[in-house]
């Protein structure tokens, strides 16, 4: 009698064996591998399987001593279907595979550019190496893949909506370096770091899906950055009718007014360091209700200021000004040390401290108020829609910098900063395109995807395809996938 069986090893692996009893009692064991993962494991129980319906002859001891040896196994299905997607995008016609294998790993596991060999290898794409990489981050750069890559996307995402609307955002990538140059220099930094920097300025269509990326100086104003994308983005596509929307950072009377004099359309948050008169009027006859909109026409011609009460943004913005509150009287109490906070007024001749009563008075009055500001002659509602929208593009930052991991970018020179950052745009780009389809995270797929190998298998000298063992989950992650092609 003939059985499968499985045996941990003193190694952590799991050995496969095939046991031959007779009389209750093993009398023969073959040893058919080691397994280390469950797909290793699944392939060899196969192996095994397939031995033990020959009914090998106990009595013939090179039929039951073979050699079987696991070559190689590659997550060839994960592999397979971010090319898929590549290709379905249309951008093959870059027509450069060793950027195509830069993109894919950048998806499975973002790291260096060297390292990203051994991701590759992992999936089954073999034959990269580094002179290879740096040659391939030079024609990024001498052959303009950027300006491919933009005209690709503009037509992916022309297909799915209308384009005169696009999402604008920047942020900071900063370097682990101390001497600055004429490219990364120290600036006003999002996350509050004093290394030389880039400001990188990203434009998205309402879905969040990438659309124009840029990069400028350190010590770029980010308002300063926008009217330049907004310039590249018109004139490679030849949109006339465009609008931008784009947070308060971008709010400034200078820039608004270049805006609409380029004839762009925009909608700006707004900063508000005061109650507006239209509202304290209303407040003393009456209370705020949810929802409520008032629009106001603002200094400048064309201009118009709209502001929302939101009784859920009250209620936010209310919790955090106790929060903040309770901060600035342990302070003022000697109870928590003096650290600056936006509620504790220090005295200018003497060490005492008290509270802002009147700046806590100003938070209150704001509390559920957003602004907006817009040249748009379009109804309030819509013009509040399209701004909440911004989400998407933050999301995309976000995406960028922690499952892309855009930083920490290991290159010094601009040219291959730019080619760095041109792999991590269309990265994203396949990324928002996946995740559309799927309705799962890219982080949810290569879970799923990566274990499931293919391979080959060596049985007395000769090799043998395995194919991969395919789980439910996958298979309706697949369909899902295809179902888009």
């Amino acid at each position: 009698m003939a059985y499968i069986r499985k045996v941990k090893t003193a190694s952590g692996a799991i050995a496969v064996q095939i046991a031959y009893s007779a009389y209750g009692k093993v009398i023969k064991i073959e040893h058919v591998g080691s397994a280390h993962n469950e797909t290793e494991l699944a392939m060899l129980l196969e192996i095994a399987q397939k031995l033990k319906t020959k009914q090998l002859s106990l009595l013939d001891p090179a039929a039951a001593e073979l050699d079987i040896v696991i070559e190689r196994s590659v997550s060839s299905v994960l592999l397979e279907t971010l090319a898929n997607h590549y290709e379905m995008l249309g951008f093959n016609e870059i027509d450069d595979p060793v950027f195509a294998d830069l993109v894919i790993a950048r998806l499975v596991e973002p790291t260096s550019k060297v390292d990203s060999i051994r991701v590759l290898a992992e999936l089954g794409a073999t034959g990269l190496n580094n002179t290879a990489i740096h040659r391939c981050l030079r024609r990024v750069i001498s052959k303009d893949y950027r300006d491919k890559l933009a005209k690709l996307c503009f037509a992916r995402a022309s297909r799915f909506g209308d384009l005169t609307l696009v999402l604008y955002d920047v942020t900071t990538l900063y370097f682990e370096v101390q001497q600055e140059d004429d490219y990364r220099r120290p600036g006003l930094s999002k996350e509050r770091r004093l290394e030389p920097q880039i400001v990188v300025g990203l434009l998205v269509d309402r879905n969040g899906f990438p659309l124009e990326l840029h990069s400028f100086e350190g010590d770029k104003a980010e308002t300063k950055t926008i009217l330049p994308v907004m310039e590249a983005f018109r004139k490679r596509h030849g949109i006339s009718n465009l609008t931008v929307v784009a947070d308060a950072g971008m709010l400034s009377q200078t820039n608004l007014a270049e805006l609409s004099r380029a004839g762009y359309g925009y909608i700006v948050g707004s900063r508000l360091h005061k109650i507006p008169y239209d509202i304290s009027q209303y407040q003393k006859k009456d209370n705020l209700r949810d929802g409520q909109i008032f629009t106001v026409k603002a200094k400048v011609e064309g201009q118009k200021v709209i502001y929302q009460y939101r009784e859920k943004r009250a209620a936010l913005d209310r919790r955090n000004i106790a929060k903040q509150i309770a901060k600035a009287e342990n302070i003022v109490k000697g109870k928590a040390p003096v650290k600056r906070s936006k509620f504790v007024k220090l005295s200018a001749t003497s060490s005492s401290r008290s509270l802002n009563t009147e700046l806590i008075d100003k938070a209150l009055s704001l509390v559920g108020i957003k602004g907006y500001v817009t040249n748009l002659n379009i109804p309030a509602k819509q013009v509040i829609a399209a701004y909440h929208e911004l989400w998407h593009v933050e999301q995309s930052f976000r995406m960028s910098k922690s499952d892309l991991k855009a930083r920490p970018i290991f290159h010094h020179k601009q040219e291959a900063i730019e080619a760095h950052l041109t792999v991590v745009m269309a990265a994203l780009a396949l990324q928002r395109n996946i995740e559309a389809v799927s309705g799962v995270s890219l982080k949810q797929l290569v879970k799923v995807l990566r274990p499931i190998h293919s391979g080959i298998v060596s049985i007395e000298g000769k090799e043998h395809k395995a194919k991969p063992r395919i789980t439910l989950e996958a298979q309706e992650l697949l369909n899902r996938l295809n179902s888009a092609h």
